[in-house]
């Protein structure tokens, strides 16, 4: 039975059904299910796994990297819920020691419950594709990290939304969602639209002049960033971390210039 993943929201958290035999060649399909799931940036990711059985321990490493990502971004804990004995015993093995593995649902929801980090701040908004978008969004970004008391991180988050906002505009010219969360570590930005193609790291030197430089901005001046899929689109995110003495080269991507997000 191949593995099927059914998820919906139960009104707090994410709840993702994971059945089936999990066996290598279904890791790819399951990694892209949960990174699609992340990029939903729920509470919480709680996944059910009492119809899961393994015939290839080594599939198991799909919930690691799944693990990875939501710790980079959007911050969010994945609890494994209930998987059978057989299944309870490979994941309390030391190479899934990082993985959080309760009983049921009702523990993650009662472990969650107790968790005074669950109640995240959120500012979010949608957004046209058009110019006084990239504008509105570092207005956002400004707002944000003066509500949350965070007026180091003006500049570098309202750099980021701007060039975020930006690459929308420029190349997928979808509606889009702007969403800054303050998590513990990490201040998050991430802009969502609605074309499947994905972005990679910039390379080479950003252009002296003209438009183009803005993942160039974003990778100088975000701690970490990166994109991953939407049920509908793409999700690309950067996190910021709230120790000022972090920062990465603020001064120097500043002076670059701000590029494709001004207007």
């Amino acid at each position: 039975m191949a593995i099927e993943y059914e998820s919906g929201f139960d009104g707090l958290h994410l709840i993702a059904t994971v059945s089936g035999a999990l066996r290598l060649a279904e890791v790819s399909a399951l990694h892209t299910h949960l990174l699609k799931s992340l990029a939903e940036q729920p509470d919480a990711l709680l996944l059910d796994l009492s119809g899961l059985t393994v015939t290839e321990p080594l599939a198991l490493a799909v919930f690691t990297a799944a693990n990875r990502q939501a710790g980079r971004w959007p911050g969010v804990p994945i609890l494994l819920c209930g998987p059978p004995p057989a299944t309870r015993e490979l994941l309390d093995g030391h190479a899934f020691r990082r993985l959080d593995v309760v009983d049921s649902l009702d523990a993650a929801r009662a472990r969650l419950a107790g968790d005074p980090a669950a109640a995240v701040p959120v500012l979010s908004d949608e957004l046209l594709p058009i110019s006084g978008a990239a504008r509105h969004a570092r207005d956002l970004a400004t707002d944000a990290c003066l509500r949350w008391d965070l007026p180091h991180l003006v500049g570098p988050a309202g750099l980021i939304a701007t060039e975020l906002v930006s690459n929308v505009i420029d190349h997928a010219h979808t509606m889009m969602t702007l969403r800054l969360s303050l998590r513990p570590r990490y201040l998050h930005i991430a802009v969502r639209d609605g074309s499947p193609d994905q972005v990679g790291p910039p390379v080479g030197p950003a252009p002296e002049t003209g438009r183009g430089r803005g993942l160039i901005m974003v990778d100088a001046t975000a701690h970490s960033w990166g994109c991953v899929p939407s049920a509908d689109g793409k999700v690309v995110w950067a996190s910021l971390s709230h120790q000022p003495g972090q920062a990465r080269h603020l001064e120097d991507a500043r002076h670059v210039g701000l590029g494709a997000g001004e207007g």
